[in-house]
């Protein structure tokens, strides 16, 4: 029976590629069963880089709270203060937090608005400043760093209401919100526009690509992308930190190949295990903590774990994932790319040693006559984000290799020889959806293959494939945080009209 006979006739096969590749639509949102049911503790995305603008410096964004509607008052969406937000750096390779920041959150409800009515309003007045009493319900938040408290009473900014509840909101409220600490490291919590873009009304779709809806089992003419999670916000926490307070040896890497240089990060919310429902509608919680989600890698848990483990794998920490291993070598995934785009060449479903090299342990380009270690850790089996310290971008964000200038930021990261870019951490212009699904089907391109011949084939057109949304629905910020201002209530979309800029 031919490929397309097999699931044409949308039988259970075909049934099954709609939910598995459905979930490559967002970086972690939604992604496992128990966990889309807390979008408070829902991890959406990790970004590492080495900042442009201050190159000593490492800036970690971590997201949570996927598919915020801007205009959900009158409550928004505050951090959850019965949750404890995680993010971790591994410094040794071995796949466990050696710099650890735990971030806790507090509201303070008042229960009266100006006129000493009882109230449901979220503000009463502009809100011109982080301590403005018409703020009703204002969020601060303490840093623990291994254990240790380092900053406390921090405030979050209100959500992005409208012009009149907040009147120029990033001059008054979201860069009023960047705390710098004693220790130099700069501080930011609060909503945020959703840095991810990817087309998942097409995706969810029996796992569509709309530029290549004509290859599909299920053809459709050919359209441009539509960004899926365009004019949503999640809740980010983010922190520049100088390298040296994160490396083993608390020095500033000498180069790419120092073997210090390399960092493994990745973000995570836990919640003590024991939750009472009070009588007078009030939640108390106690007993240890449990982790219930976390991410490193964009979009393991959704195209790469299997749905039965997905709670499971988010309850674990990265030093145990060669247990998970066996999926990234047989991944479902490039069975149904194979399946629903039967023109394109077969990508191989076994023995897929790259997806363990890039996702589990990095990549080392000395080991292939390159010069230089990309992001390597070692031989743990772990997923992180992995970073090179020591590989410096220019000020606009990229290291191009061959390029003296370090060129210009591509959204392809290392597949366009932007060493700056994904695998090699994480920026926020960074496609990793366009990237992991050209690396699952073996489209790498001919940079990578360049160095890794037989780990990493470049198929064609699977070198091209993609879902048409390159570039997010927001502009980023030139200075730290980076992330786009929030979208606003008053007046905000869910799509971009007209084609997506490439």
């Amino acid at each position: 029976m031919s490929k397309r006979s097999k699931v044409v006739a949308l039988s259970g096969a075909l049934i099954i590629a709609t939910t598995s590749i459905g979930g490559v639509m967002a970086s972690s949102h939604r992604e496992a069963p128990l966990i889309s049911g807390d979008p408070g503790a829902d991890n959406t995305d990790v970004y590492a880089f080495v900042s442009p603008n201050a190159p000593n410096t490492l800036t970690i964004i971590a997201s949570w709270s996927p598919n915020q509607e801007p205009a959900g008052g009158p409550n928004f969406y505050p951090f959850d203060d019965a949750v404890r937000y995680e993010i971790h750096v591994d410094n040794n390779g071995d796949g466990k937090g050696d710099v650890n920041y735990d971030f806790r959150f507090k509201k303070q409800t008042k229960a009266t608005n100006a006129f000493g009515i009882p109230t449901y309003l979220y503000n009463d007045g502009p809100l011109t400043s982080l301590t403005d009493p018409n703020w009703l319900v204002p969020q601060t938040y303490t840093i623990a760093r291994n254990g240790t408290r380092i900053a406390s009473g921090l405030r979050t900014p209100p959500a992005n209401i409208g012009p009149r509840s907040t009147p120029a909101y990033e001059a008054n409220l979201g860069s009023k919100a960047v705390h710098t600490l004693g220790n130099g490291m700069k501080v930011f919590a609060g909503q945020r526009d959703d840095s991810f873009f990817v087309d998942t009304g097409s995706i969810f779709d029996l796992g569509g690509l709309r530029p290549f809806n004509p290859a599909h089992l299920l053809p459709l003419a050919a359209e441009a992308g539509v960004d899926g999670t365009g004019g949503f916000n999640v809740n980010s926490i983010a922190i520049q930190v100088p390298i040296q307070q994160l490396t083993k040896d608390h020095a500033l890497p000498t180069g790419p190949n120092d073997p210090d240089a390399v960092l493994g990060v990745w973000a995570a919310a836990s919640r003590q295990k024991h939750t009472k429902l009070n009588a007078n509608g009030t939640v108390s919680t106690s007993g240890k903590w449990q982790q219930v989600s976390r991410l490193g890698n964009p979009l393991v848990n959704e195209v790469i774990i299997p749905r039965v483990r997905k709670d499971y794998w988010n309850s674990k920490t990265p030093a145990g994932d060669k247990e998970f291993a066996k999926y990234y070598r047989t991944p479902e995934l490039a069975a149904l790319v194979n399946y629903l785009y039967p023109t394109l060449p077969d990508a191989r479903t076994t023995g897929r040693e790259d997806l363990v090299a890039i996702l589990l342990t990095g990549l080392d380009l000395r080991d292939v006559g390159g010069p230089i270690n990309l992001n390597k850790t070692g031989t743990t089996l772990a997923d992180e984000l992995r970073v090179n310290t020591g590989i410096k971008p220019n000020a606009a964000g990229a290291c191009v290799f061959g390029d003296a200038t370090g060129g210009t930021p591509s959204r392809l990261g290392v597949l366009a020889a932007d060493l700056c870019g994904f695998p090699n951490g994480r920026r926020l212009l960074d496609d990793v959806t366009d990237i992991e699904l050209r690396a699952v089907a073996d489209g790498y391109g001919p940079v990578v293959n360049s160095f890794y011949k037989t780990l990493t084939p470049n198929l064609t057109p699977n070198n091209t494939i993609g879902d048409g949304v390159n570039q997010n629905d927001m502009p980023f910020l030139s200075a730290f945080p980076y992330i786009g201002t929030p979208h606003q209530g008053y007046e905000h979309s869910h799509h971009r009209l007209g084609p997506v800029p490439s």
